[in-house]
């Protein structure tokens, strides 16, 4: 793997990210710590050095066993957790933005993950009841106590990222480098004001459920309806739509002589101002495909179809500014003249 700056830092991190939501089976599904030990080390012998997990994630158990599998070689991994999300049930204070469950993450994080800081702390979801300059405040005094190196965001209107990053840069805080959001083939609504945004403020933008949750990877396709039975009857990702996009990515594979799987990655990594994608999976086997993306090239006709096939309808203003009778007056018809 190649490695990219994150956001507007010098951290140099891979351009893929091992995301470690399965790594425990306390959720009735997931890997055993053998498997999430073979997926880890499958991902830093090809040059990982990003690591993404959350306190929420299989109740905790996932940043033990990723704690765990980077003590030997800490300084070399670049380790991105979360917090937000509930830790326990009936405390209203064990959940939130709020000053208080961010400080009792932290310390729980730190001493799960057996580390002495975090090199990228996310806010996990926007909770609509802390004040931003509280959550920018808080986050940057861990900053300046070394305990974190940098913040990221996650789930959020990108409104309130811009207000954000807007404040924290009036008032010399610290400023969210990079932003997780659901984005993929099936999901490309972050187009709309989350990827602008993020390309305006020069964060990393790092989807999650890049194939989305596995609609991608030909698993659901006509030759295997035996998955579709697993999967309740009218989900969203089992739309007539996302099925069409399956098989236009199993069609470009096929020509490509590739997987599924890094045909859709291949598609993300090419996408303006889309910067790492979080793979990850219940098998070693699955990491190495997924790896295996950074070496696809999709031709300019097949990301055309790609595109095409999943695309979505903008919306107000973006429709309404980009008529052609409306730059014609926006620009005095002289759009095509203009060098941008």
């Amino acid at each position: 793997m190649n490695y990219r700056l994150l956001g507007n830092t010098g951290l140099r991190v891979s351009e893929l990210c091992l995301g470690t939501m399965t790594f425990g089976e306390e959720w009735g599904w997931g890997a055993s710590q053998q498997e999430c030990k073979a997926m880890y080390d499958a991902f830093v012998n090809a040059g990982g050095n990003f690591i993404d997990t959350a306190n929420r994630y299989t109740e905790g158990t996932s940043e033990k066993i990723v704690g765990e599998l980077i003590a030997h070689d800490r300084e070399s991994i670049v380790l991105a957790t979360k917090f937000t999300l509930k830790m326990k049930d009936g405390d209203p204070n064990w959940s939130g933005n709020h000053r208080k469950n961010m400080i009792q993450s932290l310390h729980h994080s730190l001493k799960r993950l057996k580390t002495d800081y975090i090199d990228l702390y996310y806010v996990h979801a926007w909770d609509f009841t802390t004040r931003p300059d509280e959550l920018l405040r808080s986050l940057d005094d861990v900053v300046r106590q070394g305990k974190v190196l940098h913040i990221g965001i996650s789930d959020t209107p990108a409104w309130l990222v811009s207000q954000m990053n807007t404040i924290a840069e009036l008032r010399g805080w610290t400023s969210f480098a990079g932003l997780q959001v659901e984005y993929s083939l099936v999901e490309r609504t972050p187009e709309r004001e989350l990827l602008p945004m993020a390309r305006a403020f020069g964060m990393t933008v790092l989807p999650w459920s890049p194939l989305g949750a596995g609609v991608l990877t030909g698993k659901f396709s006509g030759s295997m309806p035996q998955e579709k039975s697993r999967v309740k009857e009218g989900s969203r990702r089992l739309s007539e739509r996302n099925l069409r996009i399956a098989d236009a990515v199993i069609a470009v594979a096929k020509e490509l002589g590739v997987s599924p799987a890094q045909t859709a990655l291949a598609w993300l990594l090419h996408q303006p101002g889309v910067n790492i994608p979080i793979i990850g999976g219940t098998k070693a086997s699955q990491v190495t495909d997924n790896i295996g993306s950074v070496s696809v090239r999709l031709s300019e006709e097949q990301r055309k179809r790609l595109n095409d096939v999943s695309a979505i309808e903008m919306g107000f203003p973006h429709d309404f500014l980009n008529a052609s009778a409306m730059r014609d007056i926006i620009y005095g018809k002289t759009y095509h003249r203009i060098i941008k």
